[in-house]
């Protein structure tokens, strides 16, 4: 089933060269189906590559999806034409008043700092707290996951020594929960970040597990008990080249990294990388769309508020 997008967003003549099933918005409108509707909040910088990740995976399921991107009224990004953010985002005060049933958060280029210096954190803050009762089930993504942790559970990061970047591998500490069913028992995935969370804290939080980590990179997916918050503290969206983009661009910034590891052939970063991980990140957004939002979201939003009002 296809992803419901506007008429000219960017992406949506790259995913149908793809042959993503994409139907624009007159069209979806005339199906009598309930399509999924799925707030992203994109905090990255280059707001159109993260665009076509996202909605490259959203797009590859049986469901239809209809997908609202959100962005933050208190920070202007500077990477992306103000036009562009008109055209085809909204803020929270303009989709606060809705229910949606799935929310992405992406990450975002601020993890050195601390979580209350953020300029958004505030709005990041009450988006995140909305959401406890008007959305089903919510993905974080590197920093979002971070803010997540901090934010719902007390868990703080730190910054690492030098930068995680490369391609790890992780193992599966239960195949038989349903957002990482038919994984592989050890699978590989980008990671692309200065700072990091406790594996112990996450382990002895109560209310989380700890699906998935890595050896070298640390905690990778983790679920709250009550299935409704779903952080990955890497980049399964990441397409094979983005991890080079980014080492390029460091480069020309004159930072101190180093290659991304496990990464480049043979380490030569004139030579273009492979994306291992495709499968698994398909899988991973298959499940959560299937597992967590479509079976678990009311048909009917009316209907809960109706019995919210008679339970009160």
């Amino acid at each position: 089933m296809p992803i419901n997008i506007p008429k000219s967003l960017p992406a949506g003549e790259i995913l149908r060269k793809e042959k993503i099933f994409v139907m624009e918005e007159d069209r979806a409108q005339t199906q009598q189906i309930r399509p999924l509707n799925i707030l992203v909040c994109n905090l990255m910088p280059e707001k159109e590559k993260t665009e076509l990740q996202l909605l490259r995976l959203l797009g590859n399921t049986p469901l239809q999806t209809n997908v609202t991107f959100l962005n933050t009224a208190t920070y202007l990004s500077k990477n992306v034409s103000k036009s562009h953010l008109d055209t085809f985002y909204k803020t929270f005060n303009e989709i606060k008043h809705r229910r949606f049933d799935g929310m992405i958060i992406t990450g975002a280029p601020v993890e050195r700092m601390e979580f209350e210096d953020v300029h958004y954190w505030n709005e990041i803050t009450e988006i995140m707290d909305w959401a406890k009762i008007n959305v089903t089930s919510c993905m974080y993504i590197c920093w979002g996951a971070q803010a997540a942790l901090y934010h719902h559970f007390g868990i703080g990061k730190f910054e690492l020594p030098k930068k995680c970047s490369g391609i790890y591998s992780h193992v599966i500490t239960d195949l038989t929960v349903d957002l990482v069913r038919g994984f592989s028992d050890e699978y590989v995935a980008p990671h692309s970040r200065h700072t990091s969370v406790s594996i112990e804290d996450v382990r002895n939080c109560p209310e989380l597990r700890l699906l998935s980590f890595s050896e070298e990179a640390g905690p990778f997916i983790i679920q709250s008990k009550d299935t409704k918050h779903i952080m990955i503290t890497g980049h399964l969206e990441y397409d094979a080249t983005t991890l080079a983009d980014e080492y390029k661009r460091d480069v020309e910034k004159g930072e101190p990294v180093e290659l991304p590891v496990n990464y480049f052939p043979n380490n030569d970063p004139n030579k273009t990388p492979k994306n291992t991980w495709r499968a698994h990140s398909h899988l991973l957004f298959y499940n959560w769309l299937n597992y967590y939002v479509y079976q678990e979201t009311p048909y009917d939003w009316h209907f809960v508020d109706d019995m919210i009002e008679f339970h009160i």
